[in-house]
């Protein structure tokens, strides 16, 4: 055998080396297809819901928490939305005989989950965790935007990796005290600004975003 060759055995290699040489190319286009598709990045992404919601009476007009319906956020990495139980909690003695809650009281009679369309939906391998953000003052509204005067919750934010990636290096106007988080028109006492409320605010709490590649990419 010349010291050029490979052993023989490498052989049984060449039909997983042709799949994967065929295969990468149609697992990059679809990766950014997907990574780019209006579902992760557009801007006014509003899809259809299986009952009409409004953020604008619930959080708006009746200043509800939004920690209410969405439980896990200060826990967990994910913001949970609630089972129809939840909602019965209200709607019970409020419109439960309206026509737009007949799902709402089937799927809690039943024990059924409301088939919710995600709206801020990022891609798989993205990671994200909620109670990390809004445990340090990152308020719902930086993200999501003003859902209090939302009839129908859009995207507001591309939710691209450079967006993040801006506020990971310059934080400190995103930043509000913790128990203000769900306060949409919370401004800062001083007169010096949000930005210097939360540099203060960043020294206090020591806060220091990474921006390395793992932060996201698990």
């Amino acid at each position: 055998m010349s010291l050029y060759q490979f052993p023989r055995w490498t052989d049984a290699f060449r039909p997983f080396l042709a799949i994967a040489a065929l295969g990468a190319p149609v697992y990059l286009v679809a990766l950014f297809y997907y990574g780019a598709s209006p579902k992760t990045l557009a801007v006014g992404y509003q899809p259809d819901q299986p009952v009409p919601f409004s953020h604008a009476m619930h959080a708006g007009e009746l200043e509800m928490d939004c920690r209410y319906c969405h439980h896990s956020v200060e826990q967990a990495a994910f913001a949970a939305v609630p089972a129809a139980s939840v909602c019965m909690n209200c709607h019970e003695r409020i419109l439960s005989e309206s026509t737009a809650l007949a799902p709402v009281v089937a799927a809690a009679k039943n024990g059924d989950p409301l088939e919710w369309v995600r709206v801020h939906d990022l891609p798989d391998y993205v990671y994200f965790n909620h109670a990390g953000h809004v445990n340090k003052g990152v308020s719902c509204v930086e993200c999501h935007g003003r859902v209090d005067k939302m009839e129908v919750v859009t995207q507001m934010e591309p939710l691209s990796m450079g967006w993040c990636l801006d506020c990971h290096r310059d934080p400190a106007a995103k930043i509000r005290p913790v128990d203000e988080i769900t306060n949409f028109d919370w401004a800062p006492e001083d007169d010096r600004g949000r930005e210097y409320a939360g540099e203060q605010l960043m020294k206090h709490h020591k806060i220091a975003p990474r921006e390395d590649c793992s932060t996201c990419h698990r």
